[in-house]
């Protein structure tokens, strides 16, 4: 087993936000070879979707659960400034300040509401976030909360877990609440080109509604 799926298995089955903290804080200094070795692509395809759909002027945008920044990086190579971070590790966060692309960066748990305002962003991606051990279904509400009528969010699910996680029952009631509404959903994916043949992965966009409805 290499040591990315060993990191990879202890997080997905880490059985507290502490645990996953101490987890990424550790993994952050191999953070980004061990995962571009095998063709980690879900910070480049989250980015390409948030562009496509926020357009060329939008901002602010967060990155939730930037890790140590490569989707902020893909950002600001598209020309967005405008960028926040947030995620559980310390040390993820010390090594996405070093990429220079985020007007600001805090430590949040996604279980948790966010240090953030209501409706401060015109959007938010959030990749790589939601498998088991993860961030868990509620933290789609709290990004919801933290977005603008109008605004999109960009996030992915693992195709063999969502369901039992409780994704779906969390997505529902955005919808059927008015929250928001979901605008893509991508076929089947793996989000490594060169590994984990098995981990297929759905990217979702929605767009804000507004309505008070959480």
């Amino acid at each position: 087993m290499t040591a990315h799926t060993e990191e990879l298995a202890d997080v997905y089955g880490a059985k507290s936000p502490e645990e996953a903290r101490a987890i990424y804080n550790q993994w952050s200094d191999s953070y980004d070879a061990d995962n571009l070795s095998r063709g980690f692509r879900l910070p480049s395809l989250g980015a390409g979707l948030a562009a496509r759909y926020l357009g060329s002027e939008a901002g602010p945008i967060l990155d939730a659960c930037c890790g140590t920044g490569l989707v902020g990086e893909t950002l600001k190579l598209l020309g967005y400034d405008r960028l926040t971070g947030c995620d559980i590790s310390p040390d993820m966060l010390a090594a996405a300040r070093k990429t220079g692309c985020y007007e600001d960066l805090r430590e949040a748990d996604l279980g948790q509401p966010l240090p953030f305002e209501a409706g401060t962003f015109a959007g938010f991606v959030c990749v790589g976030a939601f498998g088991p051990g993860h961030a868990p279904p509620v933290s789609l509400e709290h990004l919801v909360q933290v977005t603008k009528p109008g605004g999109y969010g960009v996030f992915n699910l693992i195709e063999a877990s969502y369901e039992a996680q409780g994704f779906p029952e969390v997505m529902d009631r955005l919808s059927g609440s008015g929250s928001w509404r979901i605008a893509h959903v991508t076929k089947p994916f793996l989000p490594f080109l060169l590994a984990e043949p098995d981990l297929w992965s759905r990217a979702y966009v929605v767009q804000i509604s507004g309505r008070a409805g959480i």
